[in-house]
């Protein structure tokens, strides 16, 4: 929301968070075991909160522009003070944008955790790198497999949020 308030502060933290994005994801994960002092989850779940900032924080920052100045002039003319105008009028109808952008931070972390095998935080990852490991096609299958279906899941379910929110309300 400061993105998109503040341009200047906007251009910064759409910056910083796009530089960490271009970061690989095994050098995250690499870089993150000694700032963190362990191996396996924590840094697995900072390295998939850090890749799912910039499309969350890009579409927030998108979304919230959108919004009319006529309709934020309206609100503020009927009443509605910053945060009541923010919460109101301007997040209802940012929310298809702003949901598309954490679909796709979603679709992107069940994607980027099975590398998290690599640092020992197991999931499917373990199941896909044992069989790489041992050329074993059913253990490669058995962590590939649920690990793109969980995507696509993710991906209809918050397909479906963006339909909803894109609906118009009843009046």
């Amino acid at each position: 929301m400061a993105a998109a308030r503040w341009r200047r502060l906007g251009g910064l933290i759409l910056g910083v968070v796009g530089g960490l994005q271009t970061i690989p994801a095994l050098a995250m994960l690499a870089a993150l075991i000694p700032v963190l002092g362990a191996i396996g989850t924590r840094p697995a779940l900072l390295a998939l909160f850090i890749f799912a900032l910039l499309p969350i924080v890009r579409n927030t920052a998108v979304g919230l522009a959108q919004v009319p100045q006529d309709l934020r002039e309206a609100a503020t003319a009927l009443g509605a003070r910053s945060l009541m105008r923010l919460w109101a009028v301007e997040l209802p109808l940012a929310l298809p944008v702003i949901l598309a952008g954490i679909r796709t931070a979603a679709v992107i972390s069940v994607g980027t955790a099975t590398i998290g095998a690599f640092v020992g935080a197991g999931g499917f990852g373990e199941r896909i790198s044992i069989g790489l490991a041992l050329n074993d096609h059913q253990m490669l299958l058995a962590g590939a497999l649920p690990a793109a279906a969980l995507a696509l899941l993710f991906e209809v379910f918050f397909s479906a949020l963006e339909r909803l929110a894109r609906r118009p309300s009843a009046p």
